[in-house]
């Protein structure tokens, strides 16, 4: 049997809103929910001292996703952590469109499977809202980073938004497009 390709977008139309509505009893396919958009956050405490490292992250965050990130800042000063209003703090990529959909399917398909130990994601790590937060422990698990060229592992954080109104809609939009749950022990 060959493998065919078929993109996530294709999949969402062909497969998960056929079942979805069966599922949950939707009577118009606009009804179903869908992912809305894709955040990348990458936390950048020595940013505010060194602006060499918000260039290099800002560089790899741009390959891995295809898209300029934005400089986050920080909101209020912090004498403790040595900050002050408006000190870049990090970066951040809202993806949507193709953009997400392509950076789904490489998360899904390519990024997860590398992750040392990996038996899954959380399954209880929605909002209550129906969006999805995870985190990465670094970088170099996307193919587009060469490991010789990493001067400083960086991890990041990914949430992915989508339109359902709870948490176990939004838990079956993500498994049927392929996002590896870990299996609940009872």
């Amino acid at each position: 049997m060959a493998y065919e390709y078929v993109p996530l977008k294709d999949k969402f139309e062909s497969e998960v809103v056929p079942t979805m509505s069966e599922e949950f009893g939707y009577k118009n396919m606009l009804e179903v929910p869908r992912v809305s958009k894709i955040v990348v956050n990458m936390g950048i405490g020595e940013g505010s001292r060194n602006a060499d490292l918000l260039d290099l992250h800002g560089k790899e965050l741009m390959t891995i996703v295809g898209q300029k990130p934005v400089v986050t800042k920080a909101k209020k000063s912090i004498a403790n952590f040595k900050l002050r209003d408006g000190m870049p703090v990090g970066l951040k990529v809202t993806l949507r469109g193709p953009r997400m959909y392509n950076f789904l399917y490489k998360l899904i398909n390519v990024v997860l499977p590398k992750l040392r130990d990996f038996r899954g994601v959380d399954p209880d790590s929605f909002d209550g809202r129906g969006n999805y937060a995870m985190g990465l422990p670094e970088q170099l698990v996307f193919p587009e980073i060469v490991p010789d060229q990493i001067k400083r592992v960086q991890g990041m954080d990914i949430i992915v938004v989508t339109t359902a109104r709870t948490d176990e809609e939004a838990r079956r939009l993500l498994a049927l497009l392929g996002l590896p749950f870990k299996r609940v022990m009872v």
